[in-house]
């Protein structure tokens, strides 16, 4: 696959064009308090704590993961919120979830997925609400978390100058009924992915990284562009530098939900300390590419160049 059919498939991806109406809604949610230090386009809100901030998020689980697997659809609603509150340099607190069913055996494997997940992050639901007779199955679930107010890793701060890390466990597999999840989680110890998820608390204590976002649903290069987008940035990424996991090609990685991942950017000389931490515990990193004030997300590939988003005159969630 040249490089242009590649960008054009990831425009394309439902992982990304999911995302663009995310903007048109900000204009019904007027923020005036003050103690709101972040909120539209991060991973979770920022909330003033003196010396500690809250970091408020929430995730719905799509409903095709949930017709295709609802005991991975349990699984990973408490997966995406965990890594929502690590991206932003924080620790994860307590969840609540609201929960439509209508099939009670669809509910029993849900839970018992979510359940899977509570037991694996350490992290409690703690209440929420039960719709028990809705025409349909839905689930969301929301998360409460801390950080440092000095550690907190936001995704609207990259700079032209700086380098983009892209890291993740390349120890895996694609899910057997949903080739768009990459599973790097569910058969580790807690003490493992604990430890991986931490990497961006330590990276946020020790000052090292500019901005930052855990790799979602629009998987690297969709989630990158959401971070330049909400930065006013653009990027240039070699493709070829772009670690993948062994028996995946390039293209299917870059259409996946890796699991345990992140993508961050550092000034170049704080990329050796950065790839360090994410490789003690147990990520694969390497720098990717370099920010630049040109609004637009370049793939290259040896000579060859193509524009996956211009941002100037396109959006991926239409926040700035």
């Amino acid at each position: 696959m040249n490089l242009e059919s590649l960008a054009g498939e990831l425009r394309g991806f439902v992982g990304i064009t999911r995302k663009k109406q995310i903007g048109d809604l900000m204009q019904f949610f007027p923020i005036e308090s003050e103690r709101i230090i972040a909120s539209f386009g991060e991973d979770a809100a920022v909330i003033d704590d003196g010396e500690e901030v809250m970091l408020f998020a929430a995730d719905g689980i799509w409903s095709k993961l949930m017709e295709v697997d609802p005991e991975w659809s349990g699984y990973c609603s408490v997966l995406v919120n965990v890594h929502d509150i690590a991206a932003m340099g924080g620790w994860p607190v307590a969840m609540v979830d609201v929960l439509s069913i209508n099939d009670q055996e669809i509910a029993k494997r849900v839970l018992q997925g979510m359940k899977a997940g509570i037991e694996k992050f350490n992290v409690p639901i703690i209440g929420g609400h039960l719709h028990p007779d809705t025409p349909y199955s839905a689930l969301d679930v929301a998360i409460i978390g801390k950080a440092k107010k000095n550690a907190v890793i936001l995704s609207s701060t990259a700079r032209p100058g700086e380098v983009v890390v892209a890291a993740a466990d390349m120890d895996g597999r694609a899910h057997p009924r949903f080739s768009i999840n990459f599973d790097s989680t569910s058969f580790k110890d807690r003490k493992t992915l604990l430890t991986q998820l931490g990497s961006m608390q330590e990276l946020g204590e020790a000052g090292l990284v500019k901005a930052g976002k855990d790799i979602s649903n629009p998987v690297l290069l969709g989630t990158l562009g959401m971070l330049l987008e909400t930065s006013n940035a653009g990027a240039v990424v070699d493709v070829d530098k772009i670690p993948v996991p062994p028996g995946l090609d390039l293209a299917s990685w870059l259409k996946m939900y890796p699991g345990m991942g992140f993508v961050v950017t550092t000034r170049p000389e704080n990329a050796g300390a950065v790839l360090q931490i994410f490789q003690k515990r147990g990520l694969t990193a390497a720098v990717i590419g370099g920010v630049t004030a040109e609004k637009k997300l370049v793939m290259r590939k040896g000579a060859e160049e193509t524009v996956l988003f211009d941002l100037e005159r396109e959006c991926v969630t239409g926040i700035h």
